[in-house]
């Protein structure tokens, strides 16, 4: 359609001058990661699978084998919400209308997207979780898994994020039961919850599951080996990727990184300590936030990425970015300072050794449906922030030289097992991983205020 070419075109020349605010410097940098990429080809050929690949067969995959392996390419990643709501059929996970956003975001030069079903919770005491959102669950479950198999048929990763919902309107990163019982409870409950949904990326073989996200009160506490238990019932129905999603305030914190393969980050990062910041004053910011990412990494030898980041489409989106914008009266949509604060988080990331990249928060199944979110909310699309994505997505990641994946690869006899401690993988001796050559083995509107979080 001419009018969808003439948008593209005009995208792509936005995208060009985007990369303008990399800077000399970087566009350096990644000129000279441009050079080392032709040495991936031989990755990224074992890791994008074809369409053929994923259809031919649905069987389990050898433990401790997920369809990973080291020296993967930096993670270009985006969000994708579900709209369950009956009372909008056609728009949500498995419809044609998410198949139209996969084309968009393969446009865009994305090579991942998060999926992220939803169940409730009453209140922050966490007396349970309930797996129906909107819709029965098990319906809920086969569109997630249509979801997963058509993202795959396109030569996309796929990330299954499950979400809470807490119905009170609080934040679930202070769930807590209060007592040793309450604990108990709440942990059998939400083990039932997460599995049912590491049950269908098993069975659609995606490739990273998240185990969880932004359950402070659970993982940075005396509570946490309840949650490592937890972690391990997903690891024997599971045998992709482990990641957990923890608050960018509380990453540090977090008792449980050993538990899983790589740390992710919610990146709702403030630039800005009041209005009118510059890009340079935010970009500083960044490379302070860098250095601390690169020292997690470090710390636990596996990669850091971020589960999440975004700004909303508002002025100074940098400056108590948790802060949702309906709260602030009537924001206008100011699309110049949400690319500012994209680029400046960003730029200084993707050439931070061991950063493995970013999926930002997001885009809805539906591109077409707007009834999900405001202007000024957090989508990028058709505003300038999808160009700076689509600069930085098409363009090889100095970083990229640096992320320690997993050195885990497909093990059909099973001869492969994990030391999940030290994030290395383990082969017993005179055993040959079958198949592998030598180089291969080489929220709707969720509003959580006053708290220093990205707001949903």
């Amino acid at each position: 359609m001419p009018t969808v070419r003439a948008r593209e075109a005009k995208l792509d020349s936005a995208a060009d001058k985007a990369s303008q605010c990399v800077g000399e410097s970087a566009a350096i940098r990644l000129q000279h990661a441009r050079c080392t990429a032709i040495a991936k080809v031989a990755t990224l050929a074992l890791l994008t699978a074809t369409p053929a690949s994923h259809a031919a067969s649905k069987a389990p995959r050898a433990p401790h084998a997920p369809a990973f392996r080291v020296d993967a390419p930096g993670i270009r990643g985006m969000t994708i919400g579900p709209i369950e709501s009956a009372c909008h059929p056609g728009k949500g996970y498995g419809t044609r209308a998410y198949e139209d956003t996969l084309d968009e975001l393969t446009s865009w030069g994305a090579g991942w997207v998060s999926l992220t079903p939803f169940g409730r919770v009453g209140s922050l005491q966490g007396l349970g979780v309930d797996p129906t959102f909107e819709v029965p669950h098990e319906r809920n479950r086969a569109d997630l898994g249509a979801s997963i198999d058509a993202a795959h048929a396109r030569g996309l990763r796929v990330l299954v994020v499950p979400h809470l919902w807490v119905e009170s309107g609080d934040w679930r990163a202070k769930i807590d039961p209060d007592t040793d019982a309450g604990w108990a409870a709440w942990s059998a409950s939400y083990a039932r919850y997460v599995l049912s949904w590491a049950e269908v990326a098993e069975r659609h073989h995606a490739e990273m599951f998240a185990v969880g996200v932004e359950l402070r009160s659970w993982v940075t506490t005396t509570r946490a080996p309840s949650f490592r238990s937890v972690i391990a019932k997903v690891r024997q129905m599971y045998h992709g990727l482990l990641t957990y999603s923890g608050n960018w305030d509380d990453a540090a914190d977090t008792l449980i990184w050993n538990d899983v393969d790589l740390l992710g980050v919610n990146g709702f990062y403030p630039l800005a300590d009041g209005p009118d910041a510059t890009l340079e004053s935010m970009t500083g910011r960044a490379q302070a936030i860098a250095k601390e990412l690169v020292a997690l990494g470090s710390r636990f030898r596996k990669p850091v990425y971020f589960a999440e980041m975004g700004y909303t489409t508002r002025p100074n989106p940098a400056w108590n970015p948790w802060e949702w914008p309906e709260d602030l009266g009537s924001p206008s949509v100011d699309e110049g300072a949400q690319a500012r604060a994209t680029t400046a988080l960003l730029v200084p990331l993707v050439d931070a050794p061991g950063f493995a990249g970013f999926f930002v928060w997001r885009v809805y199944a539906d591109p077409h449906d707007v009834s999900q979110e405001p202007a000024f909310g957090f989508s990028p699309r058709g505003k300038r922030a999808e160009a700076v994505l689509r600069s930085l997505w098409k363009r090889p990641w100095a970083g990229e030289r640096h992320a320690r994946w997993p050195a885990l690869a497909v093990d059909a006899e099973a001869a492969l097992h994990v030391d999940h401690g030290r994030g290395a993988a383990v082969r017993e001796p005179g055993r040959q991983s079958a198949g592998a050559t030598p180089s291969e083995r080489s929220d709707s509107h969720e509003r959580n205020t006053g708290s220093p979080r990205g707001p949903r």
